[in-house]
C-alpha cells in the first residue's frame, strides 16, 4: 500500500500543478484588473528629485543634450504621411520576403507561410532629436534617437504536416540610436550613392506575440529570453563599427568622368560701361562650367580701361557637352567691398564643333534671363576664342579635378614670384555674444582683403576667391584669418567683435602647391573655418 499512496500522491501532485498552471495562466491572460486609475499630469518643476530621475530616460535626447536638435518638422511629416509610408513599407517587405520564404520552408518541410495580415499600425515612430556630424569627407552624418510605441497588426500563418498555426505580433516597442550615413555625395538625384546605418547601442525590443490566441510572452522567463536574444543578434550584425550597407546610386555612374576639354582665350572687351566715380573701370572675367564643382576661372585686372585686351587662355575638364554651359561674367574690381558686375553671358557647349576654334563676340547682358527687359541696354561686348576638344577613348583620365593640380600664374607675374589664391569656403559653429553675422577678413603683408557678411548664420558658406601677386614666395609669411561679426543695426554699441581667428603658415602651400583643410579658430569655443591655398608660378 505505500508503494501505491506513493504512486498516487506523486500523480495527484502533477495532475494539481499542471491544472494549477493552466487556470493561473488563464486568469493572468484573460482578466484584466478592473481598478486602473489614469495617471496623475503634473508640471515637471513640481517633481521631487527621486521623481525626476525616475522619468528622465522619457524626456527628449533635445531637452537633455544640445548636440542634438529638435525635429518636430520631420515627426508632423512622418505623421501626415503615415498612412501611405505605412503601404509602402508593407507592400516592399512582402515583395522581399516572399522569394526568401520561398527558398527557406522546403529545408523545414513547412508547405507554407503567408501573411494574413502586415500593418504596421496607425502610431508611426517618433524621433526624439537628432544630431548631425559635418566631416571633410564627401558624407552626411546623422544620429536620431528613434522611439517607437506602434500598435502594428502582424499575422502569419504556417502550415505544415497537415497542421496550420497562426503567430501574431501585437504592441511593439522599439527604441534605437542608429548613425545614418550618406555617402559619398554625388551631384546627381538623390544626392547620395550608398546609405550605411548602424547602431550606436544594443536597442530596446518590446512586443507581444499571440500563439493559438494566447499571449505567448507572457510564459514565465521567455520574455527575457526572446529579448536578450533579439538585442544580441541584432548587435552582433549592425552594432557600430558594423554595418548595414544599401546600395541607392552606381558612384562612378553618378558622377560622370570628363570627356573632353574646353580650351578658352578671353582676346578682349569693347565699349564697357563706366563704373567707378571718377568715370573708368578696373576690369576681368571670371567664367566657369555650369555643374562643375571646382572655382572658376579669372582673368587678370586691368585698370582704368573700358576696351581692355588681355589674350589670356584657360583650359576646364567638360563632363557632359550636350547640357554643360560656359557662365561668363564680367566684374569691376574694387578695393574696398563687392566687385561690381558689369555683364554676363552664357555659351551652350552643344553648340560648339569638336576640333574647331570658334571666335565669339558676346553682348554682355544684365542677366541670362531672356526675359529681362534690362538686357536691351548695352553694356559692351565680350570677345572670346572657344575650342572643344573631345577625348579618344584612350585619353579619358579618371578624374582630373581630384589631381590637385595647380593651373599656371597669369601673364605679367612676377620672375621669381607667383599668384597665391586663397579660397574662403565656409565656417563651423562660430558665434558671437552680441550677434552672429559673420564675415572673414585676410591679411597679408599688409593686404587687406573681405568676403561678404552673411546674416543670422552660425555656419556660413562664402566661397569666395581671393588673390594676392607676390615677388617672391611666401616661406617665412603668415597669413592672418580672422572672423568678424558687425552688427546688422546703426548703433555704437557693439557694432563689430570677433569671432575667433588663425594665422597659416605659408611655408607648406609654397612646397605642396596647394592645401585645403580646416583650421581651428582661435578664441572660439568650437569654431572651424574651411580654407583653400593655391600658389601659382608661371
Amino acid at each position: 500500500m505505500g508503494f501505491f499512496n506513493t504512486i498516487l500522491s506523486v500523480c495527484g501532485f502533477g495532475f494539481g500543478s499542471c491544472v494549477g498552471l493552466v487556470i493561473g495562466y488563464y486568469f493572468f491572460i484573460f482578466f484584466q484588473p478592473t481598478d486602473v486609475k489614469d495617471p496623475e499630469v503634473r508640471p515637471l518643476a513640481e517633481l521631487d528629485a527621486k521623481t525626476l530621475l525616475r522619468v528622465l530616460p522619457e524626456i527628449p535626447l533635445w531637452v537633455k543634450n544640445p548636440d542634438f536638435d529638435r525635429v518636430d518638422w520631420l515627426n508632423k511629416f512622418i505623421q501626415h504621411m503615415w498612412p501611405y509610408l505605412d503601404k509602402a513599407i508593407c507592400k516592399t517587405a512582402r515583395d522581399i520576403s516572399k522569394p526568401i520564404i520561398a527558398e527557406q520552408i522546403p529545408k523545414y518541410k513547412i508547405q507554407s507561410v503567408e501573411f494574413e495580415t502586415l500593418s504596421l499600425g496607425t502610431l508611426p515612430p517618433t524621433f526624439q532629436g537628432m544630431k548631425v556630424y559635418s566631416t571633410e569627407e564627401k558624407e552626411l552624418i546623422m544620429e536620431p534617437a528613434l522611439k517607437w510605441a506602434g500598435n502594428p497588426n502582424i499575422h502569419v500563418t504556417v502550415k505544415a504536416f497537415g497542421l496550420k498555426a497562426s503567430v501574431q505580433v501585437v504592441d511593439l516597442h522599439v527604441f534605437a540610436h542608429p548613425r545614418i550615413t550618406l555617402k559619398p555625395l554625388v551631384p546627381a538625384f538623390p544626392c547620395f550613392a550608398n546609405i550605411y546605418v548602424s547602431l550606436m547601442e544594443k536597442p530596446h525590443v518590446d512586443f507581444g506575440l499571440k500563439l493559438l490566441g494566447a499571449d505567448a510572452m507572457a510564459i514565465p522567463g521567455l520574455y527575457r529570453f526572446v529579448q536578450e536574444l533579439i538585442k544580441d543578434q541584432v548587435a552582433n550584425m549592425y552594432l557600430w563599427p558594423k554595418t548595414l550597407v544599401i546600395p541607392i546610386l552606381d558612384p562612378g555612374q553618378a558622377r560622370k568622368k570628363p570627356v573632353g576639354v574646353l580650351h578658352v582665350k578671353v582676346v578682349k572687351a569693347m565699349n564697357l560701361k563706366k563704373k567707378d566715380i571718377l568715370g573708368a573701370s578696373d576690369p576681368y572675367v571670371k567664367m566657369k562650367l555650369a555643374e562643375d564643382k571646382i572655382p572658376s576661372k579669372k582673368t587678370t585686372v586691368k585698370y582704368k580701361n573700358l576696351n581692355p585686351e588681355w589674350n589670356e587662355e584657360f583650359s576646364m575638364s567638360v563632363r557632359d557637352p550636350q547640357t554643360q554651359v560656359l557662365d561668363v561674367s564680367v566684374y569691376d574690381w574694387e578695393k574696398f567691398g563687392s566687385h561690381d558686375k558689369m555683364g554676363v553671358n552664357v555659351v551652350p557647349l552643344k553648340d560648339l564643333t569638336p576640333e574647331e576654334t570658334k571666335v565669339l563676340t558676346l553682348e554682355l547682358l544684365k542677366s541670362t534671363d531672356p526675359d529681362d527687359a534690362r538686357n536691351e541696354k548695352s553694356r559692351g561686348q565680350l570677345v572670346l576664342e572657344v575650342t572643344y576638344k573631345p577625348f579618344k577613348e584612350d585619353e579619358i583620365p579618371d578624374d582630373p579635378e581630384d589631381s590637385g593640380t595647380v593651373e599656371k600664374a597669369p601673364e605679367g607675374t612676377p620672375d621669381g614670384g607667383g599668384l597665391l589664391v586663397i579660397t574662403v569656403h565656409q565656417a563651423q559653429d562660430v558665434e558671437g555674444k552680441h550677434h552672429t553675422n559673420p564675415y572673414v577678413r585676410l591679411l597679408l603683408k599688409g593686404e587687406e582683403r573681405k568676403t561678404k557678411m552673411i546674416k543670422k548664420n552660425r555656419d556660413p558658406r562664402w566661397e569666395e576667391d581671393f588673390e594676392f601677386m607676390l615677388e617672391e614666395p611666401p616661406t617665412d609669411d603668415r597669413l592672418h584669418v580672422e572672423v568678424y561679426s558687425a552688427s546688422s543695426r546703426i548703433g555704437l554699441l557693439h557694432p563689430k567683435e570677433t569671432l575667433g581667428y588663425v594665422d597659416i603658415n605659408l611655408a607648406d602651400v609654397v612646397s605642396n602647391r596647394r592645401i585645403n583643410q580646416s583650421y581651428n579658430l582661435i578664441d572660439s569655443k568650437n569654431g572651424r573655418i574651411q580654407i583653400e591655398l593655391q600658389w601659382r608660378t608661371s
